[in-house]
C-alpha cells in the first residue's frame, strides 16, 4: 500500500542500500583433523577426540593457526589434538553479513545431504558467529558485548547424522536454554 512505498523511498534517499553476503572459498590440503565419535562427546584416549578439543581445532583452523607445532618468535605453539587423521583435502567456506536464521536452517539442510552419497568424511561443521554488538541476549540477561561479545554456536554433523552442538557465549551472558 501507500505506507510501503513511502517506507521503500526512505532507504534511496537516506543512503541505505542493501548488501549481499561475502563468501569466501578455501581448499585446505593435508589438514590433521580430530578423530571424533559421535557418541563420545567426553572422548576417549587413543580412540577419539573430545567435543571440547574439537571446538579449540575448529577455532584454530577457522583462523588459520599453523597446527604443526614448530616453536618460531612466539611463545605458544598448537597441534592437532590426538587421536587426529590427516585429510588430503577439506573444503573451508566462509559467508560474511546478515544471515537470517532460515538461511542458516537451510545451511544446514543442505550440508546434510552431503551424506546421502558415500563420501570419505566422518562429520562436517557449521560455524554460526554472531557480530560482537549483536543485541542478542538470553533469558533476562543483557549481551555482554563490552567484555568480548562472544555469541557463536557450532554444529558438528556425523555420517549417521547424529550431530553436537556447541555454544559459546561470554562471561557477562546466561547460557542458552
Amino acid at each position: 500500500g501507500a505506507e510501503g512505498s513511502t517506507l521503500m523511498s526512505y532507504f534511496p534517499q537516506n543512503q541505505i542500500r542493501s548488501l549481499k553476503p561475502k563468501i569466501t572459498f578455501n581448499s585446505l590440503r593435508d589438514l590433521q583433523c580430530p578423530v571424533l565419535q559421535s557418541n563420545e562427546l567426553q572422548g576417549k584416549p587413543e580412540e577419539s577426540c573430545s567435543a571440547e578439543e574439537l571446538f579449540e581445532w575448529l577455532g584454530a583452523v577457522l583462523n588459520q593457526v599453523s597446527l604443526d607445532n614448530k616453536s618460531s618468535n612466539f611463545v605458544s605453539t598448537y597441534c592437532c589434538p590426538q587421536p587426529n587423521t590427516t585429510a588430503e583435502q577439506a573444503f573451508l567456506c566462509t559467508i560474511t553479513g546478515f544471515i537470517i536464521p532460515e538461511m542458516i536452517i537451510q545451511l544446514l539442510e543442505k550440508l546434510c545431504c552431503y551424506f546421502d552419497e558415500p563420501k570419505l568424511a566422518h562429520w562436517l561443521t557449521l560455524t554460526v558467529h554472531g557480530f560482537a554488538d549483536s543485541p542478542v541476549s538470553w533469558r533476562e540477561s543483557e549481551h555482554g558485548f563490552h567484555k568480548g561479545g562472544e555469541n557463536l554456536y557450532n554444529f558438528v554433523v556425523f555420517r549417521n547424522l547424529d550431530y553436537w552442538l556447541q555454544m559459546a557465549v561470554g562471561t557477562n551472558d546466561d547460557c542458552p536454554p
